[in-house]
């Protein structure tokens, strides 16, 4: 495959869009109910309890705002960075308690818990660890393609 399609501009305005959707769609829930995401912090064990609620109420509008400068095409190679490190916590942390047989919901896209099996809630660990993957490739390619050129 030819790398220049890989950078292409048209690629990367619609890798831009569909991360930045996707994390603006992440962040609204988040940001209407700042209690029940605290609480899905604080269901994976690994931040220290003085840490939830300041991550509870900065995470969601750092996401919004990395999902709208990707929408808009607005500092997109920060933008991207910042998704980036952001989708690396959250790769660490699920797969740090799927490795541990904690089950815990992602509270990627809502912030209550449903009534579920542990297993269900496993498996759904595994698939949002495979989308976390997929969205961090989609940064690469706006990374790779905003990278600047050597003179």
């Amino acid at each position: 495959m030819n790398r220049g399609c890989l950078i292409h501009p048209w690629l990367t305005v619609r890798t831009q869009i569909a991360l930045g959707a996707v994390f603006v769609a992440a962040a609204l829930p988040k940001l209407a109910d700042p209690p029940g995401f605290a609480k899905a912090i604080w269901n994976y064990q690994l931040a220290p309890p003085w840490l939830v609620h300041p991550a509870a109420l900065t995470l969601p509008w750092l996401e919004l705002f990395c999902g709208l400068a990707l929408c808009l095409g607005l500092w997109t190679r920060a933008a991207a960075a910042w998704v980036s490190a952001l989708l690396l916590v959250f790769l660490a942390a699920l797969s740090l308690n799927l490795a541990r047989h904690h089950p815990v919901d992602c509270g990627c896209f809502q912030t209550q818990a449903t009534a579920r099996s542990a297993d269900d809630r496993l498996a759904d660990m595994r698939w949002a660890i495979l989308r976390d993957l997929g969205l961090v490739i989609l940064a690469g390619q706006i990374l790779l393609a905003t990278r600047s050129k050597p003179k």
